[in-house]
Formats: C-alpha cells, sequence, structure tokens
C-alpha cells in the first residue's frame, strides 16, 4: 500500500513539473498591500498560477524554463478597471438619451459596433496592463457574449451585471430586447422581478441606477420615495449571493444605499463635503467606492470642443471612436452643435463642473485617508471616455486628489480583487495566486505615467508582448494620423509615418522625403492655423493602399482634396495628395 502511494505521489510530481514554467528573474516585486518594493525576487510561474518567489540567488532556473530577464524592471499585480460598459463605445454616438445624432448615426449601428469591437476592446485593455475589467451596466446580449472570452489568454477577465434596475429609464432604450440597458422597476415587486430576472443570464452582481429628482420631486423626497425599491432590489439580490453596485452620486441617495446594504458605490459623491458619520458608515459596512473622476469631464470638453488627446490616448484610442469626438466641428446641424457649445462653455456649466469637481477630489481625499477602500475606475464607454486609454488620465486625477502613487496602485490592484471578495485569487504577487501581472520598465511609485511603460503582460500565465495584443490595419494607420492632425498634435502625427516618408502631388511630383521636413511642414501650421480641420467624408482601403476623401478647413477656406496612403511595415512610406 505504502508503495502504491509513493508511485502515485511520483506521477503528481512529474505531472506538475511538465506543465509549462516561466521564470522571472532578478526582477523587482512590488507588495502593494505593505506598500513596499522588494528587489531581487525570482517568480515562477507554472500553467497559470504563481508557484514560487524567492531571492534569485536561492533558486535554480531549469534548463527547459522560460526565462524572462527582469533585471531593472518592476513587477505589479495586473490592473483593474472597476467601472466599464461594454455597450458603450466612448465616441460621440453612444448616448443618444444624452446627445441624440441617430439622424447621422443610427443607434442600432452603434450597438452593432460595441458587438463586433467586444474582443478588440479587451485586448486594448490587457495591451494597456488592466487584466480585470467590471461592467458596471450592460445587457443580456453581452452578459452571453462575455462566455465567449472566459478562456482566451488575451482576454482580461470579465466581471459583468446585467440592465441596470433604475426608477427612470431614458425611452431612447425602450423596445431594444437584448441589447436594452435598463430595466425599468417602479414598484417593490418590480425591483425583485429585476433580479430575478437576470438570474438565468449568471451576472456577477446587480446595479442599481439611483436617480433622484427626474419625478419632480426634490433629491432628498425622491431618493426617500424610491428607498423600498432600492430596499427591495438589495435584498433579493444578497439572497441569491449577488452583490449589489449602486450609481449615487448624491449624498442622500449614497447614504441611503450603504445604509441598507449596498456593497460598491461606483461614483464620486459630489454635491457635498462629506462628514464623519457617512464616512465612518462606509468603514463599518465595508463599503467600497469607485471615484470615476473625469466621465464629466469627458462629456464637457466633447461638447464645448475642448478636448485635447495626449500622445499617449492618439496612440492607444480606439481611433475611430476618438476621431468621432470632433465631429462637433463638422456636423450639418449648426444650431444643434452651437447649443451643446455655449451650454458647456457657459459660464454657470463651467461653475458647476468646477463645483462637483472640487467637492469629489474632496471627498476621495477624506475617503482615502481614513481607510475607505477606494478601486480604480474610469465609466469607460461614456462619451468621451474612451476604453482602455482613458485609464492614465484617471489615475492622474486620483494622484491630484491627494491620493499617493501606492494608494494609487492599491486602488488599482488588490482593492479591485476585493469587490467580490476575489483576493485570494488576484490582485496582489503571491505564490498561489493568478498570475495577472505587469512587468514594467519603469517605476510607477516614481511616477505614475510609467503605468504607460509596459514591458510585458502576463495573463492566466501567458506572456504577452503589448505591441502584439493589436496589430494596426492600413486604415488605422491613416486614421490615427489624422486625429493628430485634427488635434494638432505633430508628434502623434507623425509617429504613424516611416523615417523615410515620401510626399508626392498626384501621380509623381515629388514634394519632400522624411519626417524631419515633415515636421517643418506641419508643425508652424498647428500652430498657428485658425479653424484647421479634416472631415473624412470617404475611405477606400485596398490591400496596404487607404484612399480618404476629405473636406479641408484652413481659416475660412475649405477645400477638396484625396490623399492616398501606401503603407510599408506597419508605417505610412508613401503619401500621394490630388487637389
Amino acid at each position: 500500500m505504502i508503495k502504491k502511494h509513493s508511485i502515485v505521489f511520483t506521477v503528481l510530481l512529474t505531472s506538475f513539473s511538465l506543465f509549462a514554467q516561466t521564470y522571472i528573474t532578478n526582477v523587482t516585486i512590488a507588495d502593494v498591500e505593505k506598500q513596499k518594493l522588494i528587489p531581487n525576487q525570482t517568480v515562477v510561474i507554472t500553467k497559470d498560477v504563481i508557484s514560487n518567489i524567492e531571492k534569485s540567488n536561492k533558486i535554480k532556473v531549469p534548463e527547459n524554463a522560460t526565462i524572462i530577464d527582469g533585471t531593472d524592471k518592476y513587477l505589479f499585480p495586473g490592473l483593474v478597471d472597476a467601472h466599464i460598459h461594454f455597450f458603450q463605445n466612448g465616441g460621440l454616438y453612444t448616448r443618444p438619451d444624452v446627445l441624440d445624432l441617430q439622424k447621422y448615426k443610427a443607434y442600432a449601428e452603434e450597438i452593432a459596433y460595441a458587438k463586433t469591437d467586444m474582443e478588440t476592446k479587451l485586448r486594448r485593455y490587457l495591451q494597456n496592463g488592466i487584466t480585470t475589467v467590471i461592467d458596471v451596466g450592460a445587457n443580456y446580449h453581452f452578459l452571453n457574449q462575455r462566455k465567449d472570452f472566459t478562456d482566451k489568454a488575451f482576454s482580461p477577465t470579465i466581471f459583468i451585471t446585467g440592465p441596470l434596475l433604475t426608477t427612470y429609464a431614458p425611452k431612447v432604450y425602450e423596445n431594444l430586447g437584448i441589447d436594452e440597458p435598463f430595466t425599468l422597476t417602479k414598484t417593490v415587486e418590480d425591483g425583485i422581478n429585476g433580479v430575478k430576472e437576470q438570474l438565468p443570464y449568471s451576472p456577477d452582481f446587480i446595479k442599481i441606477w439611483y436617480i433622484a429628482g427626474a419625478d419632480g420631486l426634490s433629491v432628498e423626497e425622491s431618493a426617500h420615495k424610491n428607498l423600498p425599491i432600492i430596499k427591495a432590489i438589495i435584498k433579493e439580490a444578497h439572497k441569491n449571493n449577488l452583490k449589489v453596485a449602486v450609481h449615487a452620486t448624491q449624498r442622500i441617495t449614497a447614504q441611503l444605499a450603504v445604509e441598507n446594504g449596498a456593497d460598491f458605490l461606483v461614483h464620486s459623491i459630489d454635491d457635498e463635503i462629506l462628514k464623519d458619520d457617512f464616512v465612518q458608515l462606509m468603514k463599518k459596512n465595508k463599503t467600497i467606492i469607485s471615484p470615476t473622476l473625469l466621465v464629466h469631464d469627458g462629456y464637457m470638453n466633447t461638447f464645448g470642443q475642448n478636448i485635447k488627446g495626449s500622445n499617449y490616448e492618439l496612440q492607444k484610442a480606439d481611433p475611430y471612436q476618438l476621431g468621432s469626438l470632433l465631429d462637433l466641428k463638422h456636423l450639418a446641424d449648426t444650431t444643434l452643435v452651437q447649443n451643446y457649445k455655449n451650454y458647456a462653455n457657459g459660464e454657470k456649466s463651467i461653475s458647476d463642473l468646477k463645483k462637483a469637481n472640487a467637492i469629489s477630489r474632496e471627498n476621495l481625499k477624506i475617503l482615502s485617508n481614513a481607510g475607505v477602500l477606494i478601486a480604480t475606475g474610469t465609466d469607460a464607454g461614456n462619451i468621451g471616455t474612451l476604453h482602455a486609454s482613458s485609464y492614465l488620465a484617471e489615475l492622474k486625477a486620483m494622484q491630484k486628489s491627494g491620493m499617493t502613487t501606492w494608494q494609487i496602485m492599491q486602488a488599482s490592484t488588490i482593492n479591485g480583487a476585493k469587490i467580490f471578495n476575489k483576493e485570494k485569487e488576484f490582485g496582489t504577487v503571491s505564490i498561489g495566486k493568478k498570475a495577472n501581472l505587469v512587468l514594467w520598465n519603469a517605476n510607477p511609485i516614481e511616477n505614475i505615467e510609467n503605468v504607460t511603460k509596459i514591458h510585458i503582460v502576463i495573463n492566466k500565465g501567458e506572456v504577452f508582448q503589448p505591441n502584439a495584443l493589436l496589430k494596426d490595419t492600413p486604415a488605422d494607420l491613416a486614421q490615427r494620423q489624422l486625429n493628430a492632425y485634427n488635434f494638432r498634435n505633430i508628434d502623434a502625427f507623425l509617429e504613424p509615418y516611416a523615417e523615410d516618408v515620401e510626399v508626392y502631388m498626384y501621380p509623381d511630383k515629388l514634394l519632400y522625403t522624411g519626417k524631419e521636413t515633415m515636421k517643418k511642414q506641419y508643425a508652424n501650421m498647428f500652430d498657428t492655423m485658425p479653424n484647421l480641420h479634416c472631415e473624412l467624408k470617404e475611405r477606400i482601403v485596398q490591400g496596404s493602399v487607404v484612399i480618404d476623401k476629405e473636406l479641408v478647413q484652413f481659416g475660412t477656406k475649405i477645400l477638396e482634396a484625396v490623399a492616398i496612403y501606401h503603407i510599408e511595415n506597419n508605417k505610412i512610406k508613401k503619401v500621394y495628395f490630388i487637389q
């Protein structure tokens, strides 16, 4: 009997050793819980789990192992975006309840794009070091579609809810079937049934849109009137072992939600500075909050035509959704566009946004300093808040609120895991946890912008080079340089071009060659030309050639032009202009 057990144990050991192993050697590990860096470590990954961590001089690396040299690099847990929406794309046309432009683009087209783009969004998140995403308000389609990516190595781990349960639902989303993002709950029975309807789809949690004041009552009266429905939803969700996230941006709605068992507040409280009784309530109930500091700025900057695209965003964002944010400069309904521009740039709107932002940031500082758990979330998908590329700006806003870089990295890793009590599975670099990791070339604790300097991403045990996760198509390159042109960003404009680019007047008149000459041609124009804007009217893609028909505005002049881009080695090598 002893011999039989020995044979079985030997077989198990042999099987374990046959799993592919990856060794990250001589690396500095971040302990996000104790807020310290541990140098000269070797991390062993077996299959999809961290199987060992030791000082590098105490571990022997097998000859057949995959070795990643971590010298002068920093290993952190994979990042978590605790607030996204797959059904929204981040562009101008994604929220017809806020800005209805369906005469230019049908909402059905926008939803169709979101469905076909889900894989690209997931790859984009992983490319940016985000190994977990939480969809805080989806629909039944995306609850089903997420199953397609559960076992895909390129996909971050997805936590997702179904339609938002709400006492107010915009009419534009009615009668959309499985694409409807809201379930209207006017009674306690509606609220209970709203939870029960989601159960067959296996949601990870339930989301309440606690909107007070839309019924014509004061915010406080409306909040108390709808409280029985909120309580019923929370009770029914908890009865089915589902946590509850609540959209509550006013202090009264947030307090009532937390008092009645809300597990996760998904926005800042922006109408008043929090008092200690509310802070202690949050701590006592262990309620987590995701501040989403910049989502309102995304709307107002878009409407006011005040968007500024950074090099990072212009390279990492969905180029088509980012480009759409500038469509207000050329849409035919000039009255509608001007009304939104006047509203966003009006003195009251600017003052209101500034006040709400100041309150949100002060409240974040109060909650963070008090030890309330903060989870980083962007609300990506809303107009002006683009998937994955908006994460850096959110981190920087959290830092401006007074959070330290260690606190921000906790909020972006282990605290995201705690939302669903998954801190024993991921969120730290620890033995036995999932190998969802980011290896950075520079230390994000020294400078939060170093989160963009990714060497590799490890997800579900597999190693990914960031640039290999998403390949630019010829059309992507053409769109990215067009976006940078419209944003007047000379560095981002030049990035898609080859160093020895050739620029011609069609058919064969060479105008100039090289990026340096191109920079001289465009930099001054970007700095000085008023009303510079290029509207794409039509695009034809034939293999590695992209043909764009454009309307180009220079000051008061508008010219028709055709640009032909020839792509070689994933760069724009030749450009031909036809005027």
